[in-house]
């Protein structure tokens, strides 16, 4: 497939890793937005050939990931009623709330329900006008045009058995909240590609001018995400704070001006909880009020419902960078991908579940992979 086996040789992945080993004279901290480039980092073995003076740390860019606990305790409320069929994407069904997970309200016999699109979800609301059909509607941006499509289409089609349970998060605000942290380590950063194939870059200029922080968007294989590490080294040796797009087949400054309407016509910016972060002010997307009746926050009544986090989960500081998986205590004990304790060991793109799967060894313990 174009754009696969060129972006994985192994001849170029291991020149650009020999390059970034001559050019890093200093030690810095790179920070990977995305969950899939950080389970393309474990599987293929690519923070091995780097150097000790750079040092890798992963992101807050898993939506399922970063959730919070309250959404999975609303959809529980929401999905066990008799009256709902409860749509959601596969990952979401795993990801613990207070008492149990979604599987666990399908066992229970809630008609929860996995589908692969959102106007799979809108389907299934025109075949069932007897039932209140309620679709997960998680993501970043990447995924914010399809759920919005979705709700138009049920718009026009007059359905009032449709709403979203929405749970948008962006990830700016999420990158400008961890470099103003006082504890923050990170030094360069690897914007996910696939967002800013809908969203541009141009919002990520402030925040490298800001925060002295050089960005590059990057794609998912492995010389994409090396040729991104290098470009923040060079960057970072020449006191150069810019955002280069490492990735030019995929995308454009200013975005898809296409998604960015249908987004605009459908959602607007409001202040999100992120699990294990915390408010992020102006980081998520609601329903405008235009669109209210679709809102199954407020269709059934979920508003006020509340959760606290587990104090055992560190996926947090995972999120944020400060730690890796592997430096907690419950990773491979506790927290298992069976028995997780927070969404980053459930998630497909989850940095707990990367090291699961691709590290047999974590803290001196065998690892199932």
């Amino acid at each position: 497939m174009k754009f696969v086996r060129e972006f994985r040789d192994g001849e170029a992945t291991q020149r650009c890793a020999e390059t970034i080993a001559r050019e890093a004279r200093h030690h810095w901290t790179i920070m990977e937005v995305c969950g899939g480039q950080t389970h393309s980092i474990m599987r293929f073995g690519l923070d091995a050939l780097l150097p000790p003076a750079v040092e890798l740390v992963h992101g807050p860019g898993c939506p399922v990931c970063v959730t919070p606990l309250e959404l999975i305790d609303k959809a529980l409320v929401v999905a066990s009623r008799d009256d709902v069929i409860f749509c959601s994407f596969g990952d979401m069904l795993r990801v613990p709330g207070s008492d149990g997970d979604l599987f666990t309200a399908r066992a229970r016999g809630a008609d929860v329900r996995i589908v692969y699109a959102p106007t799979d979800a809108v389907a299934v609301a025109h075949k069932n006008p007897d039932k209140q059909v309620v679709f997960f509607a998680v993501g970043f941006e990447t995924t914010a045009p399809a759920n919005a499509l979705a709700l138009l289409q049920a718009h026009t089609a007059g359905l009032t058995n449709f709403s979203m349970l929405v749970s948008h998060v962006l990830v700016p605000p999420a990158v400008a909240a961890i470099a103003r942290s006082p504890t923050c380590r990170v030094q360069g950063l690897l914007a996910a590609g696939h967002v800013c194939t809908v969203m541009g870059y141009a919002e990520y200029e402030p925040l490298a001018a800001q925060y002295r922080l050089p960005i590059v968007v990057t794609g998912f294989e492995p010389v994409d995400i090396l040729s991104g590490i290098l470009a923040c080294i060079r960057q970072l040796e020449q006191g150069q704070f810019v955002v280069e797009n490492g990735y030019g087949r995929a995308v454009r400054r200013e975005g898809n001006a296409h998604a960015r309407a249908m987004i605009e016509e459908v959602f607007e910016v409001t202040d999100r909880v992120w699990r294990g972060i915390g408010v992020i002010a102006e980081s998520g997307y609601r329903l405008r009020a235009k669109y209210a009746a679709f809102d199954a926050e407020v269709r059934f009544s979920v508003e006020d419902v509340g959760a606290r986090e587990s104090t055992a989960c560190r996926s947090g500081l995972v999120l944020q960078g400060l730690i890796k998986p592997n430096e907690c205590s419950e990773f491979a004990v506790r927290c298992t991908p069976e028995n997780p304790l927070g969404a980053t060991m459930v998630s497909s793109e989850g940095a707990c579940a990367a090291y699961h799967r691709y590290r047999r060894r974590a803290m001196g313990r065998e690892v199932d992979a």
